[in-house]
C-alpha cells in the first residue's frame, strides 16, 4: 500500500517529460553515429530522478503552504495526510541527491561543466514551489520547464554522446520543451480555482481559463510546426508528425471545456502524445 502511495505521489503521468528529451537527444547521437549507451542511460537516470524529485518537492512545498487542500486531481501525499511533510521532503531530497550522483558520474565521463548545469537543474526543481519566493507561484513555471526539460535535457543528452553542441540540437529540442510545457498547462488549467484561492499566481491563473485553453492548442500547433522544420537538418525528422493523431484526444478534452477532475485524463493523454512524439521524432532524427 505504501509503495502504491509513493508511486501515485511521483505523478507517473508527468514522467514522459523526463523520457522524451533523452530519446530525442539520443536520436541526434544516432544520426551522428556516436551513440554512447552508458552516457544515454545515465542521462535518463538524471532526467527521471529530477522529475520525481521535483514532483515530491512540489507535493511537500504546496502541502505545507495549504495550496493543495482543495485541489482536484491525483493524490497529494502531504495534503491528503498520507505521508508527513518531513518524510516527503526526505524523499524529494533523496531523489535530488540521486540525480546529483548520476549527474556527477556523467560529468566525470564527459565534461565537468555539466556539474554547473546539474546544480542549476536541481535548484530549479526545488525552487519551483520551494523557498520564500517560489517562481512557480509567479507564473514562470512554463519557462523553466521549457528550458530544463526541453533545451537542456535534449542538448545535454546529445552532448554527452557526441561531444559537441550544434544549432540542430536546439532546433529539435524546441518541440520537446513545448510538449513538456503542455503537461504543465493542463495541470495548471485544472488547478485554476484552487491556485487562485491559495494565492498561487500560475500563468493559467494570470491569463484565465479561456486563454489557457487557447494557449494549450497554440502550443500543440507550434510544437508540430517545429517538428516539420526539423527537415532542414534531419531529412526524416518530420516522421514526428505521426504523433498528431495522439494530440487530438487531449485537444478535444481541453477545448471542450473539461475542468477539475475531468481534466485528469487530459494530463495522461498529453503524456501519451509526448511518448508518441518521442517514438516517431527520435526514429525520424536517427534515420
Amino acid at each position: 500500500m505504501s509503495l502504491s502511495l509513493w508511486f501515485a505521489g511521483a505523478r507517473p503521468r508527468t514522467l514522459p517529460a523526463a523520457v522524451v528529451p533523452v530519446a530525442v537527444g539520443t536520436g541526434v547521437a544516432v544520426a551522428a553515429g556516436k551513440v554512447r549507451v552508458l552516457e544515454a542511460m545515465l542521462a535518463l537516470g538524471v532526467s527521471l530522478s529530477l522529475q520525481i524529485a521535483s514532483n515530491y518537492s512540489n507535493d511537500y512545498s504546496d502541502g505545507i503552504r495549504g495550496t493543495d487542500e482543495k485541489r482536484s486531481g491525483p493524490l497529494r501525499l502531504v495534503a491528503s495526510g498520507s505521508k508527513s511533510p518531513k518524510v516527503v521532503r526526505r524523499a524529494a531530497v533523496g531523489f535530488f541527491v540521486l540525480a546529483g550522483i548520476l549527474g556527477l558520474a556523467l560529468a566525470v565521463l564527459t565534461s565537468l561543466w555539466l556539474v554547473v548545469v546539474g546544480a542549476a537543474a536541481i535548484l530549479a526543481g526545488w525552487f519551483y514551489t520551494g523557498g520564500s519566493k517560489p517562481y512557480g507561484y509567479y507564473g514562470y513555471g512554463e519557462l523553466f520547464v521549457f528550458i530544463f526539460f526541453g533545451l537542456v535535457a535534449v542538448v545535454g543528452t546529445a552532448f554527452v554522446q557526441i561531444g559537441q553542441v550544434s544549432f540542430s540540437q536546439f532546433l529539435v529540442a524546441i518541440p520537446v520543451g513545448i510538449s513538456s510545457v503542455c503537461l504543465l498547462v493542463v495541470n495548471n488549467l485544472r488547478d485554476i480555482p484552487s491556485d487562485a484561492k491559495a494565492g498561487k499566481k500560475t500563468l493559467a491563473v494570470r491569463i484565465g481559463d479561456r486563454r489557457t485553453r487557447i494557449l494549450y492548442l497554440s502550443l500543440v500547433v507550434v510544437m508540430f510546426v517545429f517538428v516539420a522544420f526539423s527537415w532542414f537538418y534531419f531529412r526524416f525528422g518530420p516522421l514526428g508528425l505521426l504523433a498528431i493523431p495522439f494530440a487530438l484526444a487531449p485537444i478535444r478534452a481541453v477545448s471542450g471545456g473539461a475542468s477539475g477532475q475531468d481534466l485528469v485524463p487530459a494530463l495522461g493523454l498529453t503524456g501519451r502524445m509526448q511518448l508518441a512524439l518521442a517514438l516517431f521524432f527520435s526514429i525520424g532524427i536517427a534515420l
